[in-house]
């Protein structure tokens, strides 16, 4: 009898599904120097491409596809709604699905454009279906790396442009940022490279990579300074890092994951500060304070709570000195007990282990990344944004009597408002 047949373990069977590799970042030249690398260490490595200059105007996108001997499409396309969503689930999703399928053998690198979010991608082939089948039956994601040029990067996260002052934006509603957007590339990462070949370690160098690994510290990260294809296609291709079930980087703290890293003392320069407050914020001291709050720091993201509003999960996102907040659903301790099956067993279980007597699992936790900030100023910022212990007294019933600027803002629909 075989060790397989009395352990009672079957043996587990080969994906041979295309593995694929999302390259993202915004810094289009060091983006596709990556894929380029990654060619030369395997020619028969796809390269899907997009230049989406186009779409905004009159709604048609380029796709090209390449390996390494050269070009083998280039194609344009024009869609019947202009837009990122339209862009992704009808051309490029089936463009994956017909390469994996007539390459069953080969992996596929897709290179995103700067506004091209990869959870975008990711989201839409978790759902979607191609010629009746769901994309996942033809191909896999198996990481996600965000590229990062030295000479750009701090720039970029502390832009206070919006895509379109670019001419990047999507569609003529399309009012994201530049610095938000970069961000949530790197955030959503499972691997970060800082993108630095032919030149020689230096302090900017250290001090940018250490500020990635604070941005995301749930990624691996790596500082590209060879020119060494072989090595970067080691790193890179079939490493499985990427996980379709990682919670978004602003709703980590109830799962019960880390939202970020604490680092109050400078190293290099880069400060990591996470705050947590059990008791709500009041509206109007909040509001005020925002500006501030944003202007300290190069990125924010968490979840909080409002008094005026405590049924409600407040999504928070800074960066470039600007601020989006949105709608994260209810607090379990708002929400009817038979309900609670809707939410995941890791936030339940995270919630039984920090209930409050008083607030259940309401709680903020938000996490800042930045140069050169006073943590304990920024703490005392808001902390003045509390409610203090006689506004506290006073109950639920007066909190939600309070007058509220954000009155209306978080209108049920989950995620992020710009």
């Amino acid at each position: 009898m075989s060790h397989l047949a009395q352990s009672g373990t079957a043996p587990r069977q080969a994906d041979l599904r295309p593995a694929l590799t999302l390259l993202t970042g915004f810094a289009p030249a060091a983006v596709d120097a990556a894929a380029d690398l990654l060619t030369r260490a395997d020619p028969a490595l796809l390269v899907v491409g997009y230049d989406l200059a186009a779409l905004a105007a009159d709604g048609t996108v380029r796709r090209t596809v390449r390996d390494g001997t050269g070009v083998l499409e280039d194609e344009r396309t024009a869609l019947e709604h202009g837009c990122l969503s339209c862009t992704v689930r009808e051309d490029l999703l089936p463009a994956l699905v017909r390469l994996a399928r007539a390459r069953p053998g080969g992996d596929i690198a897709l290179v995103l454009p700067p506004n091209m979010e990869p959870e975008t991608v990711a989201t839409a082939c978790a759902w979607t279906h191609v010629d009746g089948a769901p994309v996942t039956d033809a191909v896999r994601i198996d990481s996600v790396v965000a590229v990062c040029d030295p000479a750009s990067l701090l720039d970029t996260l502390d832009s206070d442009q919006d895509l379109a002052d670019r001419g990047l934006h999507a569609a003529d509603d399309d009012a994201r940022s530049v610095a938000d957007t970069a961000a949530r590339q790197i955030e959503y990462a499972d691997t970060v490279l800082l993108w630095a070949p032919g030149t020689e370690p230096d302090f900017e160098h250290t001090r940018l990579a250490v500020l990635l690994q604070r941005l995301n510290p749930w990624a691996r990260h790596l500082v590209v300074d060879l020119d060494e294809p072989a090595w970067l296609s080691a790193r890179l291709r079939r490493s499985g890092r990427f996980d379709p079930d990682a919670p978004e980087p602003y709703g980590r703290g109830l799962e019960g994951y880390a939202i970020g890293s604490h680092e109050p003392e400078p190293d290099c320069g880069v400060v990591a500060a996470v705050y947590r407050a059990r008791r709500p914020f009041h509206p109007a001291r909040f509001h005020r304070a925002l500006p501030a709050i944003a202007g300290k720091t190069l990125r924010g993201r968490g979840h909080l709570w409002l008094a005026s509003q405590p049924d409600a999960i407040v999504a928070w996102e800074s960066s470039g000195g600007g601020v989006a907040m949105g709608d994260l659903g209810r607090w379990l301790a708002a929400t009817p007990d038979d309900e609670w099956a809707d939410s995941s067993p890791e936030r339940r279980v995270n919630a039984d282990l920090h209930w409050d007597a008083e607030f259940g699992d309401r709680e903020t936790q938000l996490a800042f990344v930045g140069l050169h900030f006073a943590a304990d100023e920024l703490a005392a910022l808001l902390d003045a944004c509390l409610l203090t212990d006689a506004e506290a007294a006073e109950g639920e019933r007066r909190w939600r009597e309070y007058d509220d600027p954000f009155d209306g803002c978080f209108d049920g629909k989950e995620g992020i408002q710009q």
